[in-house]
């Protein structure tokens, strides 16, 4: 059962709280029942994963006095409350603190089960957003999210926390699809200006005149973003679409502020297109302002064996949203999506791990042929087109790797298992783990 299924039942009446514990249990919901709200504040409050049904009138802390309570641990938590004849005025008071909705005796127990639907569905999605700012805000969280082991990887991550730390203006460069704009937040979260304001605004969204007003204002909105930012970091997507006008605007905004800046820009600049860089498009000045530091995010082509990490990951998570069992590459397979030129970068990686494991729920199809039709779409021939050219033992080792860390999380580090299905002595098995740095305490 979900957790934003759950529902919290209050009421002094055991006839009246079983009985809504059990329609709303054959309606889908996961019920816990409490007698008192003294006794159901002891396990619900900020953060509780579901919805309150609690009635008005109860001995004690009562419906009100207990909804007060819980409007001041968390606002956003639904409440239904439940009121007997002649309490409206009561109820309208509760909706008034904060409460969802009411319901009157006697009550349709079709009308609760929607009304405690709608509440599931809006509590979800609170508890989504929130997690959602929490990891954005974490920079631990962000960091994993870097997923690879290669060179290229590790000097991004060393050079994240570096200029995450210099809080200067950083101009963020790389093809379409390899993760600029999540680099942009991991910068933020692992500096000083961690848990202010981060605001994002794309440069090739907007027209010249909504765009000027959205950075610069007067907006009906709220603030433009760049007061909105002031103390905390400013993003711009897609930079070398600034129109000329506004490259202006910003560079004065930028010398205004003196040094060191109170608010930081990261710029985004797609180098997908080398004669639309944002060295040819921006004006001069403003480059090396904007260019104080630069990160180049590496491309897939150049991350070596991150191709099959990132892609048995994504696959992994689409498996497990799918409810499907995720596809086991083959050697050939394997050796296609390291040699692949990957124009779309993670992206593409990531659209083709969601299709191949539909295609996998379906058992039609192949890997080689979703290769084959990206490929095509790019204009060339073959799926296996090399796009740098590495030693054949580079692969063999690649996918041997692989091979042991997709059976060791099959099996949950069980040594034993894997010796046996591999066909490998437990030397061997232990030699090659060490040569690819895989530890057993990963997996259990």
């Amino acid at each position: 059962m979900a957790q934003n299924n759950r529902v919290a039942i209050v009421d002094d009446e055991q006839d009246m709280r079983q009985s809504i514990s059990q329609w709303l249990a054959l309606s889908g919901f996961a019920t816990e029942t409490f007698g008192s709200a003294e006794e159901a504040l002891k396990k619900v409050g900020g953060d509780y994963p579901g919805v309150v049904v609690s009635d008005i009138r109860m001995p004690g802390v009562d419906g009100m006095q207990f909804l007060k309570r819980l409007m001041g641990q968390d606002s956003s938590l639904p409440v239904v409350m439940i009121t007997g004849h002649g309490d409206v005025p009561m109820a309208v008071e509760a909706m008034r603190l904060g409460a969802f909705d009411f319901l009157e005796k006697p009550f349709n127990p079709d009308r609760l089960t929607e009304l405690v639907r709608r509440a599931s569905q809006a509590r979800k999605l609170t508890l989504d957003n929130r997690a959602l700012r929490r990891e954005l805000s974490d920079g631990t969280v962000l960091m994993r999210k870097l997923i690879g082991t290669s060179p290229a990887m590790e000097r991004l991550r060393e050079d994240i926390l570096d200029l995450g730390q210099a809080d200067t203006h950083v101009l963020i460069d790389g093809e379409t699809g390899t993760g600029k704009t999540l680099v942009a937040h991991a910068l933020h979260a692992v500096g000083p200006r961690a848990g202010k304001t981060f605001a994002l605004a794309s440069c090739a969204a907007h027209g010249e005149e909504e765009l000027g007003q959205r950075l610069f204002g007067p907006t009906e909105e709220g603030l433009p973003l760049v007061e909105e930012a002031r103390g905390g970091t400013l993003v711009l997507e897609d930079v070398e679409a600034l129109p000329v006008a506004l490259q202006a605007r910003l560079l004065k905004f930028i010398n205004d502020q003196g040094t060191p800046a109170e608010t930081r820009i990261l710029a985004i600049c797609n180098g997908s297109d080398p004669e639309k860089s944002c060295e040819q498009t921006l004006r001069q000045d403003l480059y090396y302002r904007l260019a104080a530091m630069k990160l180049t995010i590496p491309p897939l082509r150049q991350r070596g064996e991150d191709v099959l990490t990132l892609f048995t990951h994504y696959a992994d998570a689409f498996g497990e949203e799918y409810g499907a069992e995720p596809p086991q590459l083959a050697a050939q397979e394997a050796a296609q999506l390291l040699q692949a030129p990957w124009p779309g970068n993670v992206r593409q990686l990531i659209n083709l791990a969601e299709r191949a494991v539909l295609q996998q729920r379906r058992g039609t199809g192949s890997i080689s042929s979703l290769l084959m039709a990206d490929t095509q779409e790019d204009g060339e021939t073959a799926p296996q087109v090399v796009a740098e050219g590495k030693p054949l033992k580079e692969y063999v080792e690649a996918f041997e790797r692989m091979l042991i860390d997709n059976t060791m999380r099959r099996h949950r580090g069980s040594i034993a298992s894997v010796m046996e299905e591999l066909s490998l002595p437990r030397r061997t098995l232990n030699e090659k783990m060490a040569k690819y740095g895989l530890s057993r305490s990963n997996y259990l």
